[in-house]
């Protein structure tokens, strides 16, 4: 029961944390403390029910999702709000929950390590691979097979230069005018989208020289990746060991 009310407690701070990422791709520092301070009940009350023993293994929940996700952070490849979520997760649950609905345990499958935080990371990542074709496939059925660059079809879609502005969307390519032709270059990371940029890509369609659509590629925010990740990781469990197990037994 306690494992239910624990995860019923941190579904709304999820659900806000994946609203605000999606309309601002940022969320408040404040959310975290308050879920932190709130659900700090659940951490002494789990101290008080099963004895200092407890607190060892928060320790190493909290230690090792802090070192990892701190890693990753400089490596410029997570965002801030997704490592405080991991980080508190792992302070209210540093283990998989397991609870029984309907006579049916969950998760379902039992976890190779017991470290739910880790768990809801891998799911999350293995859920964003989703992602790319999703994309294909709305490529493909807006524009058939006929497509001017086929590689990016994984990684974007085409947008009119008119809509660019407001979104949380880059460019893929670069556009430079050389003596009356556009040399476009492929960038990594994409280029930041501005009124400067939008100005100089209008000027360059006028004149004929590209087209009045341009790949793009979404901002997307994985918030949402680690919200997926975690009711995931508490219906299922983790979907990499699974997979893996998968591969290697069949």
């Amino acid at each position: 029961m306690l494992d239910i009310l624990k995860i019923l407690f941190c579904t709304p701070f999820l659900i806000y944390s994946c609203y605000s990422d999606i309309k601002t791709r940022r969320v408040t520092n404040k959310l975290w403390l308050i879920m932190l301070a709130v659900g700090s009940f659940f951490v002494f009350y789990d101290i008080y029910r099963l004895g200092y023993v407890y607190i060892p293994r928060v320790l190493i929940s909290a230690g090792l999702i802090f070192v990892f996700v701190y890693i990753i952070f400089q490596l410029g490849t997570f965002g801030g709000a997704d490592a405080k979520s991991l980080i508190v997760l792992s302070i209210i649950l540093p283990a998989y929950p397991k609870f029984g609905v309907l006579g049916i345990n969950f998760p379902l499958n039992e976890p190779l390590i017991d470290l739910f935080a880790f768990g809801i990371f891998g799911n999350a990542v293995l859920l964003t691979i989703i992602v790319p074709f999703g994309l294909a496939t709305y490529n493909l059925a807006k524009m058939g097979l006929h497509i001017d660059k086929p590689a990016y079809i994984f990684i974007g879609y085409k947008a009119k230069i008119k809509e660019l502005a407001g979104r949380h969307i880059k460019l893929i390519e670069n556009f430079e005018e050389i003596e009356g032709n556009v040399k476009q270059n492929f960038k990594r990371g994409g280029v930041e989208i501005n009124e400067k940029v939008i100005s100089e890509l209008q000027a360059l369609s006028e004149k004929g020289l590209i087209k009045e659509e341009v790949w793009v590629t979404p901002g997307l925010p994985f918030m949402i990746s680690i919200t997926l990740g975690f009711f995931v990781a508490v219906f299922y469990g983790d979907l990499i060991f699974e997979l893996t197990k998968y591969l290697i037994l069949n």
